[in-house]
């Protein structure tokens, strides 16, 4: 992280609002399901696929628990009806995690159980480590049930994750690998980037080797690297792993994996609560901000030098 990305972070929220929204239209695929679909219907075209997520998190209430499922829902539907290649991406929080009553629980399993009725697959993310326990608990319950359409996420920066992972084992989970956002305590997380990196490769190598399938979910070159020579050593084809990238950030590193013949989904939110989480999302992951501002310095300047031929 450089000095730089956190300038960037201190910046946004004096941001002017519509200055955020005309940067993260590249991030965000819209307000609503329509635009999510047509976003993934261009990555498909060009041999991406996609993972919709819809747009809020910390739900207060029943009602808009209620109302995040029946988007996914829709998004479901949408999806099965465009014929697209995508699934969906759920928070629990997003859900009613913080509520009473197993209301989260609940939603997802109904989630699960359309998706599985239209032959498509839902991964629960990953939150703050104060969540980890209950995420995993409610997964083993599904995976117990007897519900193989469903996927979690490990976090490599956390302390726990390869024990996690071989508490998974026997389940061959299907995974989505990524460093992790949330700030978290010394004790509870590596601090340092190559200590980071390091559990990255660890969790990954585990991972593999116990059969699961992957989802190397990095824009880092040096972890991208990395899984290019493991899934290489260990012959794997490219229904076995995917890579897995952000919308709008090296899409270029995309393309490329593309073409060299790996599976790459790329994430794709939608909904009204895209102000707050773009704002979020850039404080929790400066490098992420530094990606961003690069990339989009670099196209004002690819667009001014045209402009000025």
């Amino acid at each position: 992280m450089t000095l730089l990305d956190r300038a960037i972070v201190r910046a946004l929220p004096v941001v002017p609002k519509p200055v955020v929204q005309a940067i993260s239209s590249r991030y965000i695929a819209g307000r609503r399901i329509e635009d999510a679909c047509s976003v993934a219907a261009q990555l498909n075209e060009v041999g991406k696929m996609a993972t919709i997520d819809v747009l809020g998190e910390e739900i207060d209430t029943a009602h808009e628990a209620r109302a995040i499922r029946d988007s996914y829902l829709g998004a479901l539907a949408a999806i099965d009806l465009e014929g697209l290649d995508a699934n969906i991406s759920v928070k629990l929080s997003a859900l009613g995690l913080e509520l009473n009553g197993g209301v989260a629980a609940r939603h997802l399993r109904t989630l699960v159980v359309e998706a599985s009725e239209r032959a498509n697959f839902v991964r629960i993310d990953m939150e703050d480590s104060a969540r980890t326990d209950q995420t995993l608990r409610i997964y083993r319950k599904l995976r117990h049930a007897g519900h193989e359409n469903v996927g979690i996420v490990l976090q490599s920066y956390l302390r726990r994750t390869l024990d996690d992972i071989a508490g998974l084992g026997e389940l061959r989970p299907n995974v989505r690998l990524c460093k992790g956002i949330y700030v978290e305590p010394p004790e509870v997380a590596y601090q340092g980037y190559e200590e980071v990196r390091q559990n990255f490769v660890a969790a990954l190598e585990a991972l593999l080797d116990a059969g699961c399938y992957v989802g190397v979910a990095t824009h880092d070159e040096v972890l991208i690297d990395a899984a290019e020579r493991m899934v290489a050593a260990r012959e794997l084809g490219p229904e076995e792993y995917e890579f897995q990238m952000l919308l709008g950030v090296r899409e270029r590193r995309a393309s490329e994996l593309v073409s060299a013949g790996h599976r790459v989904r790329i994430y794709v939110p939608f909904g009204e609560e895209w102000y707050s989480y773009s704002l979020r999302r850039l404080q929790e992951n400066p490098k992420v901000a530094g990606y961003i501002a690069a990339d989009t310095i670099g196209r004002v300047l690819t667009l001014g030098g045209r402009s000025g031929r």
